[in-house]
């Protein structure tokens, strides 16, 4: 599997260059193990994995549960919700990235559900979606940029005093 690999701050990952990304954090990849990049523009529904991204994992911590209140079968489109995810540190939406049918969850996270953390682009994918991907989806250079400036802001937030300063900038001192 060909990868891009990132690294700033204090995190590095490798990313699959054949699966698409979301601002969401989250991946898709044809389940047929196709080019994602090449079935982007494609009219033509077809079955997707769905999983989180490195980052993902990263933030949410290891996944303990994953709930889905959608069954297969119903029709669902980009930014529904399907359910929740509970990770170590956090209770989280889980949100779909595709429009159309719920194909299933992955029945491997059933009992193992640290495959999302130790094999996300792998056998830790969490649903499957038969349609195309929602409008807003990155190839893997433009979730890399979107990444770089998610960090970045998260670093500039955690350093600052709460009101947009750096901590030990004076107030007002804007220039």
């Amino acid at each position: 599997m060909e990868t891009v690999r990132f690294r700033h701050a204090h995190f590095s990952a490798r990313f699959p260059v054949d699966c698409l990304y979301t601002p969401s954090h989250f991946w898709l990849r044809p389940a047929d193990g196709s080019d994602g990049q090449a079935a982007s523009g494609d009219a033509a529904p077809r079955l997707w994995h769905v999983g989180f991204t490195k980052f993902a994992t990263r933030m949410l911590g290891e996944l303990v549960e994953m709930v889905l209140e959608v069954q297969p079968g119903q029709t669902i489109a980009g930014g529904d919700r399907l359910g929740t995810v509970e990770g170590f540190k956090a209770v989280s939406d889980l949100f779909c990235v595709v429009d159309g049918t719920l194909a299933a969850a992955n029945p491997a996270l059933t009992a193992e559900a640290c495959l999302t953390h130790s094999d996300p682009y792998g056998a830790g994918w969490l649903y499957s979606v038969q349609g195309t991907p929602a409008p807003g989806h990155l190839d893997v250079h433009g979730y890399i940029a979107l990444l770089t400036a998610t960090i970045d802001q998260l670093q500039a937030s955690r350093y600052s005093d709460g009101d947009g300063h750096a901590a030990g900038d004076p107030p007002g001192d804007d220039a």
